[in-house]
């Protein structure tokens, strides 16, 4: 689609520049200012005017991009439209209300898309946020403070006249108030509001608005957020655009409502009761681009359903920030318009049920050439699957609950609500670890995320193989971590050892009576096995899945050997296996095995292998990618499209963890790591 750029400022390259990479281009550019309509239009290869009546006329563009100062976007806007033009505009859509409803009727009557900025809660710190919140972390939101420091636009800016002339609300107020209304729907009042004339007497240019704004906003669906915007306040204080939110279960920090990148600190959650917790992005964050907002407007118009949300929601901000003024001259409250701004959809957890659909974004990377090459595989489920066999939808890692460290019991419940509060949604349980009541009380506190959006998975001591004991020993851990199913349940080992009574709550059994009942010893003092093949042990726990006991089922710690066993064994495949995995054994066998057949590949002890962490190339890839040994280990396991399951009682190493899973290597970096490949190692 052809687009006509009007306006030819300091933004415009930066929109002309994303177009590069999709089906948009400029075909045509108008600026008042001859000398800027020619450059931009040498760079992009188009002619240039400096009329737009004659722009219109000549140029084959379905859609105008109005880049504008802030006073010209609505008779630009309008004449465009009028032209039977589809437009989208830079913030704001207009300066007041009445014009921006004008534009609105236009843009309906005629059925064209009318799109306006900022764009920037598609951007991925605001999307991770709103992740949080339609997880219902938060529980009701009822107070947020919201900042938009533009600072001293005659610092930075090369033309602040038009900054200067509107004021803060309607250059920077329009970020906070847009990632908002997308989450909350439209504001219906303005409580109260306050208005500064505050500058430096050394500036001889000056605001003719005024340049500081506080204001209480009441939202229809309950918040109420303080809103300031400043063009005093320096953009590089504490908060340029920070965002705070808090409801009755706990409370949400954004960095930046108009940021367009990402780091892992940006989005931070705290529970009542406890700290924030860093809630880092867990897959490669792909930055916003201005060019974005374009080319979702124009799929809209292409699919014949013209878009104009986003005409509505910056309609909309107009009429909050016209209130906003209103109310600083009069007191409040003051209503607001709503002009059709809705709620927009949040994404969907990265969790889920089985899915027959589950692909990877990415194919897994594999080393071209060293000791532990397999031919190169994708994790497409196998073309001629059993009956039944479905692919999981897990987030790329998980983190491990398990109550041991070096030998000795250590209470997790701390280093679990981290992990929870960081955004891990893989919880790896197991009866064994005695711990899976104090998992149940964290999933139903306030402040946990919803139950469809964690993949709890379990695991059936090797004690209680035997069907009537592996059927109590399900129906006891389901009713300790307080769910109605396993996302996928497991054997722990695929060998059985004797019977010695039930395993309820090991973690508060002395330690004597809990290594009989786990280890059970013979007369001679080894362990006492029970005579349970595994292919008995798989149909038994297919009885839990036949009772809906558990959504998908799995095996743990097995050779490729035994897997074929439980292939051919039972009516419901594997879903998941678990394995020891890391470079020293990473295994690569079993996981093309696995892969093949659609069968998700969890990495316990990722870690811990003694050593492992001080091997020099680690450190050495890690430089490159600002990442700890460790993280690399995490993320060569993502690369490779397993789901490592770190474990951790410090925070910090908690959250770096989990960011660890956003970095994807390269297949050379991943050779490297796989020279590391010990086959002898043992622990």
């Amino acid at each position: 689609m052809n687009c006509l750029f009007v306006g030819a400022g300091a933004i415009a390259p930066e929109y002309a520049a994303g177009l590069e990479a999709n089906t948009l281009s400029v075909a045509g550019v108008c600026d008042l200012d001859g000398e800027r309509a020619v450059a931009l239009a040498e760079e992009c290869g188009c002619p240039a005017f400096t009329d737009l009546e004659t722009a219109l006329d000549v140029v084959d563009a379905a859609l105008v991009v109005n880049l504008t100062s802030h006073a010209a976007h609505a008779p630009v806007t309008e004449a465009a439209l009028s032209a039977g033009r589809h437009v989208y505009s830079q913030k704001p859509l207009a300066l007041d209300a009445e014009a921006a409803e004008k534009l609105l009727e236009i843009a309906r009557r005629r059925d064209l898309a009318l799109g306006c900025a900022p764009g920037t809660p598609r951007a991925p710190a605001q999307r991770r946020a709103g992740r949080l919140l339609a997880d219902g972390r938060l529980g009701p939101v009822r107070l947020g403070y919201a900042h938009a420091h533009v600072g001293r636009v005659t610092d930075w800016h090369d033309h602040p006249g038009s900054f200067l002339d509107v004021g803060p609300l309607y250059d920077g107020g329009v970020y906070p108030l847009a990632l908002l209304v997308s989450w909350f729907g439209p504001v219906s009042h303005v409580r109260v509001a306050d208005a500064l004339d505050v500058w430096p007497d050394r500036e001889t240019k000056r605001p003719t608005a005024p340049s500081h704004v506080e204001a209480t906003l009441a939202f229809a669906s309950g918040p109420t957020v303080r809103l300031t915007a400043s063009l005093y306040a320096p953009h590089r204080s504490r908060e340029f655009y920070g965002l705070e939110l808090h409801g009755d279960d706990g409370s949400l920090y954004l960095r930046g409502s108009g940021a367009m990148g990402t780091d892992p600190d940006d989005v931070r959650f705290g529970r009542v009761g406890r700290g924030y917790t860093n809630a880092p992005p867990q897959s490669p964050p792909t930055p916003y681009a201005y060019a974005d907002a374009l080319e979702r407007l124009a799929a809209s118009v292409a699919a014949g359903t013209p878009s104009r949300s986003g005409g509505r929601r910056g309609a909309h901000v107009v009429a909050v920030c016209n209130a906003i003024e209103a109310a600083a001259e009069t007191g409040g409250p003051i209503e607001v318009l709503d002009c059709g701004a809705m709620c927009e959809p949040v994404p969907e957890p990265v969790v889920g049920p089985p899915d027959r659909g589950w692909h990877p974004t990415e194919t897994p990377v594999r080393p071209d050439s060293g000791p532990d090459v397999e031919p190169r595989t994708t994790l497409h489920p196998r073309t001629d699957p059993k009956p039944g066999t479905r692919s999981l939808r897990l987030p790329p890692i998980g983190f491990g609950c398990s109550r041991y460290r070096d030998g000795e019991y250590v209470d997790r419940s701390d280093s679990i609500a981290t992990a929870l509060d960081a955004g891990y949604r893989l919880l790896d349980s197991a009866e064994l670890y005695g711990n899976e009541h104090r998992i149940g009380d964290l999933l139903a506190a306030p402040g946990a995320p919803g139950r469809e959006s964690v993949f709890v998975l379990g695991k059936v001591w090797r004690t209680n193989h035997r069907r009537e004991h592996l059927l109590e020993a399900c129906a006891g851990s389901r009713s300790e971590l307080g769910i109605d199913a396993f996302d996928c349940y497991t054997l722990h080992w695929p060998s059985a050892f004797a019977h010695r009574g039930e395993l309820s709550r090991l973690a508060e059994t002395p330690v004597d009576r809990r290594e009989a009942l786990t280890f059970p010893e013979a007369d001679d003092g080894s362990i006492e096995t029970a005579e349970i093949p595994l292919s008995r042990a798989w149909q038994n726990l297919e009885a839990a899945y036949e009772r809906g006991w558990a959504r998908s089922l799995g095996v743990c710690n097995v050779s490729e050997a035994q897997l074929e066993t439980v292939l051919d064994a039972g009516t419901v495949p594997p879903a998941l296996v678990q394995i020891e995995r890391h470079p020293y054994r990473p295994r690569q066998g079993l996981v093309s095995f696995c892969h093949d057949r659609g069968i998700r590949v969890v990495a316990h002890s990722p870690l811990s292998a003694p050593g492992l962490l001080e091997e020099p190339v680690l450190a050495e890839i890690g430089a490159d990618h600002g990442l700890s040994p460790a993280g690399v280990v995490l993320a060569w396991n993502v690369t490779s499209g397993v789901v490592p399951i770190p474990s951790s009682t410090t925070p910090e190493h908690v959250v770096a963890n989990l960011a660890a899973a956003a970095t994807r290597l390269t297949a050379e970096e991943c050779a490297r790591i796989g020279s590391l490949r010990r086959p002898d190692f043992e622990r």
